[in-house]
């Protein structure tokens, strides 16, 4: 390589390269693969735990998947400083479909009442009712403007938790040698194997995060979506060993209410991806990403 690799956010403003709070947040999820001197952007909810581990016994840290806990102590462990963004042999990043994702995060966070449940009810007041709170009532405090009252800036419920925070805001940057999906993992699998000789480590059968481990259902009881059903509703079809199948969360409102509020998450996944692994193939995609 005969040029440095190109910040995304470093030539975004004139501040101190360290006080560029833009480029501070997505090179703080920025990982090393020591070995193959490579770089790893890391998305939350979007096989991050699989690359996590994977990493660990890559690096070195752990000896085996008897150990794959020790990856929530060790978020910063492996994390890139400028050298090595600026020197990396190889850059990878996984995206996912931004509809799947925020499903995912509601099945597993919300209804789960994992501490991304605790905070967002913090920072309603205190006012989440599991007995009456929906996916619907979700979507609207990310995207809404409920939670950047007070001063607050216009994308407070957006970037209030990683899990849920906009895609783009994880790259570090402008152009990685390899795009990987969520939706393609055996492809990003065979791929890392091949180029710099990563083993990717399933690690969903560990964290029992996804939703691989129901029966997913199509419909609501009934027909329609589920996007109405309350917290408990769902945490009693879980505790059943059922949930809702990703799209069925949605009716066609929010599906086009997520597709604006992550609109260059859309944009970037058509244009790295490809669309048809989308959760809607034909949702509008309005922004400058492609």
């Amino acid at each position: 390589m005969t040029h440095p690799r190109l910040l995304r956010y470093a030539g975004t403003s004139r501040q101190a390269l360290a006080a560029n709070a833009d480029h501070g947040f997505a090179a703080g999820y920025a990982l090393c693969h020591y070995g193959a001197g490579a770089v790893y952007s890391f998305i939350p909810k979007n096989a991050c735990s699989t690359l996590r581990v994977s990493l660990a016994l890559a690096n070195g840290a752990i000896g085996g998947l008897e150990q794959w806990s020790w990856i929530h102590h060790n978020n910063p462990t492996f994390r890139a400083g400028l050298r090595d963004l600026a020197t990396a042999r190889f850059t990878f990043v996984i995206l996912r479909c931004p509809h799947a994702r925020l499903a995912s995060v509601f099945l597993d966070k919300i209804v789960g009442r994992q501490p991304e449940y605790w905070q967002l009810n913090r920072a309603t007041g205190d006012r989440l009712d599991p007995a009456r709170f929906c996916f619907r009532d979700f979507v609207g405090l990310v995207t809404g403007p409920e939670l950047a009252a007070d001063g607050m800036e216009p994308r407070a419920g957006l970037v209030l938790n990683e899990h849920w925070r906009p895609q783009v805001d994880f790259l570090v940057y402008a152009e990685y040698d390899a795009w990987y999906a969520v939706e393609r993992m055996a492809a990003a699998r065979t791929d890392l194997a091949e180029r710099i000789g990563l083993e990717l480590v399933d690690a969903r059968p560990l964290t029992r995060h996804g939703t691989d481990r129901f029966d997913l259902l199509d419909s609501a009881p009934g027909g329609g979506s589920f996007a109405d059903m309350p917290l408990a509703a769902l945490a009693e079809l879980q505790a059943g060993g059922r949930a809702p199948a990703h799209a069925a969360l949605y009716d066609a409102a929010l599906a086009d209410t997520v597709a604006r509020s992550y609109a260059d998450d859309l944009a970037l996944y058509a244009g790295r991806i490809g669309s048809e692994t989308l959760t809607f193939p034909n949702i509008k995609i309005d922004s400058k990403e492609i």
